[in-house]
């Protein structure tokens, strides 16, 4: 039944081509044929050939034309290996050749044009016949186009679907990790810190602040997801929760602000507000930094955020977090820097243009 599926339409083709010239071998005259065998030849093997048509679809067109132009003059009486060949070429403009089904087409009427010449008064194919064989022609080779830019067409709009399911997929994934790897790591310190204390105090102060920082991850992650779903957009004006959370935790961040702070596009500042947030988590987790620095510079043309602390430094760790400040400022056509300071410490540095890149 699978193999019936897949060769529907050849079947169809070679059932109407032998059972049409079976019809008109029955009802020919009583006069003998010529060339029967031969023209029966032509006919199998132009059906024959249909079967490779999604493999070698310019060579069966060809070929099927070949058929014809040996059975039609030289074979009685006329059945209808036409089709075959009107097949082919209709299955050679729908793969996306149409120029060349154009040229078999051309060459082939062509080819009768010659031949109908050649003949003198004893033509078989008069005037009217041969226009509206050049009509039919013309039809197949026009819907077979018509048919490969519809298939291109949604082609194109099922790999846009695919490419807008990805992004997402990553964009989801950078909010759920900025969202929850603030936090997460803030508290992993927090509970080492507690675990290998050896004064009560500090180890319930530990406590309390993983208290506290869990709470703020629960409500990041409420956020997060209020922004996937478009009613809630993480911005700028934030920063300053996230130095107090990071103070919190033993850092002491300082934020300094260059030009004069204006609205900027949601996309924007959602990427500038990511970018300080997973800096400071990278500062809280590997840095063994006492101080920070947080400074946010506006211009006519974009913004800037530059994370600065006095850690140990070094060359970045590769990893999720870098990666993912990277590809927000890349994907709004900006650029990251994250590289070690000529004074000790470690520096982030990402520049938003205003005007999104589409």
């Amino acid at each position: 039944m699978a193999i019936l599926r897949q060769y529907a339409a050849e079947l169809a083709v070679t059932v109407a081509v032998i059972a049409s010239s079976v019809a008109v071998s029955l009802g020919a005259s009583a006069e003998p044929p010529r060339n029967a065998v031969l023209g029966w030849i032509c006919v199998v093997l132009a059906c024959a050939a249909l079967f490779l048509r999604r493999r070698y679809p310019l060579p069966v067109a060809i070929f099927t034309a070949v058929c014809c132009a040996i059975y039609y003059p030289r074979t009685d009486p006329d059945g209808f290996v036409l089709l075959a060949f009107a097949f082919a070429l209709y299955n050679n403009a729908s793969t996306g050749r149409i120029r060349s089904a154009a040229v078999v087409a051309a060459a082939s009427m062509g080819g009768v044009a010659i031949g109908e010449a050649q003949t003198g008064a004893a033509r078989q194919v008069d005037n009217f016949a041969f226009l509206l064989m050049t009509g039919w022609f013309i039809a197949l080779i026009a819907v077979g186009a018509v048919t490969f830019y519809r298939r291109e067409a949604e082609r194109t709009k099922e790999s846009e679907a695919q490419r807008r399911a990805a992004d997402e997929r990553l964009r989801i994934a950078r909010e759920l990790h900025d969202a929850l790897g603030h936090n997460l790591a803030l508290i992993n310190v927090q509970a080492g810190a507690a675990l290998h204390g050896k004064d009560p105090a500090k180890s319930e102060e530990a406590l309390a602040t993983i208290k506290q920082t869990s709470k703020d991850a629960l409500r990041e992650l409420r956020a997060t997801l209020g922004m996937l779903r478009q009613v809630d957009t993480p911005s700028l004006a934030r920063v300053a929760e996230l130095a107090e959370s990071a103070g919190a935790h033993g850092l002491t961040v300082r934020t300094e602000i260059d030009g004069t702070a204006r609205d900027l596009p949601p996309e924007v500042e959602h990427a500038a507000f990511r970018v300080v947030q997973e800096a400071l988590t990278n500062v809280a987790r590997h840095a063994a930094a006492d101080t920070v620095v947080v400074r946010i510079g506006y211009t006519q043309h974009d913004v800037s955020v530059q994370i600065d602390d006095d850690g140990r430094g070094g060359k970045a760790k590769p990893g999720n977090g870098i990666r993912g400040m990277t590809e927000r400022a890349e994907a709004l056509g900006g650029e990251l820097t994250a590289t070690d300071r000529e004074d000790g410490g470690f520096r982030v540095r990402a520049r938003l243009p205003l005007r999104v890149k589409k």
